[in-house]
């Protein structure tokens, strides 16, 4: 094949494979982008049978047309596209396999002494009290509470927060003017934010409003969707890669791969490299916090956060759990253990993550977590954010010998 029937044929593998899991629990596995002609072609079709899908996978992997490093890169992409096909085939892998394959890294039970460490960080980084560590951390998430009132508020705070974070990326990466990134409030989903890239430099970041928000987490959620976290990513790469040299692949982002690892590992990074040492609780301290009269209360913000991002991976050993069947109030009561999640809210958790794709791609944000946080502990941090924001890369990539 030539290469650019290659990409198409990997555009249609995508999209048929997402055809298939459309009104399952798994919702979509694409984000696309890509010619208008070829989602219109899959649209019209009838589901192609996953077995067929598995072969098309097989094929793509066998006549791939590019260097090894792209190549490298797309059969990759391409590996955890097969995977999902075996499984709408019927192939029962165990989860941590099947994940393992999906992402490109190992995923495996975590041991217990992972939160231990993250539940000595928040004790530590929460103020002083007398209840259990959950309790005093529902406290504090309760004590920068927006008002369910004032929720009309939050998209001017947003676009406060989405101008600074913005300001400090572009003194990493130049980003290009005239992008605008507005703020939207949702009703009745399943996410609490989510950034979206929209084309043309224009993006939303989309707010759950049925949900408390913690203006403590305000730089946290608006630099993991924004910038220099998701929408900042979606643009850089749809600008350099897909116009400059052509890589229609990037118009085709399967979510349940290895690219996605980065990304949600970025996402959890945004705030820290955006902000680095603190400085995110000093600007919200200054410009959100004392005008709505909230005091200081000897709280760490970054290490709150810090600790919240390795707790997503007892939200994976969860998931490994219901995979091998354990009773549901087992599960919950091992994330209000571990995750640090309310029995009032575990329920809802563990729906989440029996949701199809969700028990697999939550790997990813711990994962991610993990890689990036060695990798960008250099002396060149900024330039491998500029890699990480511009360039395709695998978690091999990532990789820093222990």
């Amino acid at each position: 094949m030539t290469p650019d029937e290659w990409l198409r044929q990997y555009a249609l593998l995508a999209l048929r494979i997402d055809k298939l899991v459309t009104g399952s629990a798994t919702g979509t596995v694409v984000i696309y982008s890509g010619p208008p002609p070829w989602r219109d072609q899959v649209a019209g079709e009838e589901p192609t049978a996953a077995r067929q899908l598995v072969e098309d996978a097989e094929a793509l992997l066998d006549t791939s047309p590019f260097p090894a490093e792209r190549a490298r890169y797309l059969a990759a992409q391409v590996r955890a596209m097969r995977a999902v096909a075996r499984r709408l085939a019927g192939e029962q892998l165990p989860l941590s396999a099947h994940a393992s394959e999906c992402l490109g890294v190992p995923v495996r039970m975590l041991p217990t002494e992972v939160f231990d460490e993250a539940h000595d960080l928040l004790d530590r980084a929460l103020p002083q009290g007398t209840g259990s560590l959950l309790e005093r951390l529902q406290s504090w998430q309760a004590s920068y509470a927006l008002p369910p009132a004032q929720v009309d508020q939050l998209p001017a705070l947003v676009d406060r927060a989405v101008a600074e974070t913005r300001r400090r990326t572009d003194e990493i990466v130049a980003l290009p003017e005239g992008e605008v990134t507005k703020c939207e409030l949702a009703t009745g989903v399943n996410f609490r934010a989510a950034g979206a890239y929209e084309g043309d430099l224009r993006s939303t970041i989309h707010i759950n409003a049925d949900l408390p928000f913690n203006l403590a987490d305000l730089l946290y959620v608006v630099a993991h969707e924004g910038h220099p976290g998701h929408i900042a990513e979606s643009m850089l790469k749809e600008l350099r890669l897909v116009d400059e040299l052509g890589f229609a692949d990037q118009q085709v982002r399967f979510m349940l791969s290895p690219s996605f690892v980065i990304s949600e590992g970025l996402g959890l990074h945004a705030q820290d490299i955006a902000f680095p040492s603190g400085q995110a609780q000093t600007w919200l301290t200054e410009n959100v916090l004392a005008e709505r009269g909230i005091a200081p209360d000897g709280s760490d913000f970054a290490a709150i956060h810090r600790a919240q991002n390795i707790l997503f991976g007892a939200w994976g050993n969860a998931a490994l759990l219901a995979d091998e069947g354990r009773p549901d109030a087992e599960i919950s009561a091992y994330l209000t253990r571990w995750a640090l999640i309310s029995d009032a809210d575990a329920g809802a958790v563990l729906t989440l993550l029996r949701a199809g794709g969700m028990s697999c791609y939550v790997w990813g944000y711990f994962h991610g977590w993990r890689l990036l946080d060695r990798w960008l502990a250099a002396p060149d941090r900024d330039a491998r954010v500029r890699r990480v924001l511009t360039e395709q890369l695998l978690p091999a990539d990532l990789e820093v010998p222990a």
